[in-house]
This record gives structure tokens, C-alpha cells and sequence, in this order.
């Protein structure tokens, strides 16, 4: 299976937190992912770009924050984050980049 240009667009970038790192140690990644992108298409995007065996998808919605830019109030936009367990053996390593 070839990384199609559509892939890119699902996934948009990992996440990297403490949250993040925990879940990991479990075998898990986080990826910031396009609010319209469904479980299959993140599990099929992630196989595509990284080459490793997905075995679950969960997905979380946060909303965005309101916050205050240069004294306006403003609002940060909604994030759909994808928590992606991988099958035994399988890793990726987010700090290199594609």
C-alpha cells in the first residue's frame, strides 16, 4: 500500500504531551487528525505513511478554549485527536518526522 496524497491530509501532526507519552508506553500514538476523517480512513492512513499494523482507533474531540489575542477575545479551534494502538511489534518513532 503506496502513501497517497489524501493520507497527508487525514493526519495532520503528532501530539506530543506528557498524555501522549504515557500512552505510548502502552504501544499507543497520538495524532492530530482532520475533523472529517472517520476511524477507518485514520487506520488506513496511518499503515499507508508509517508501514506498521494498526490494531485499534480511538478518536476524541477537544473543543477549542476562549481565550483573550492582544485584548479581543478570540477562540481557539476544535481539535480531533487520534489515539492509534498498534499491533505487537510495530512502532513509530514521531520525533523524526516523515
Amino acid at each position: 500500500m503506496s502513501a497517497k496524497p489524501e493520507h497527508y491530509d487525514v493526519i495532520r501532526k503528532p501530539v506530543i504531551t506528557e498524555k501522549a507519552t504515557m500512552a505510548s508506553d502502552n504501544g499507543a500514538v497520538v495524532f492530530e487528525v482532520h475533523m472529517d476523517a472517520n476511524k477507518p480512513q485514520i487506520k488506513e492512513a496511518v499503515e499507508a505513511l508509517f508501514g506498521v499494523k494498526v490494531k485499534a482507533v480511538n478518536t476524541t474531540i477537544t473543543k477549542g478554549k476562549q481565550k483573550r489575542f492582544r485584548g479581543q477575545l478570540g477562540r481557539r479551534n476544535d481539535v480531533k485527536k487520534a489515539y492509534v494502538t498498534l499491533a505487537e511489534g510495530n512502532t513509530i518513532d514521531v520525533t523524526t518526522g516523515l
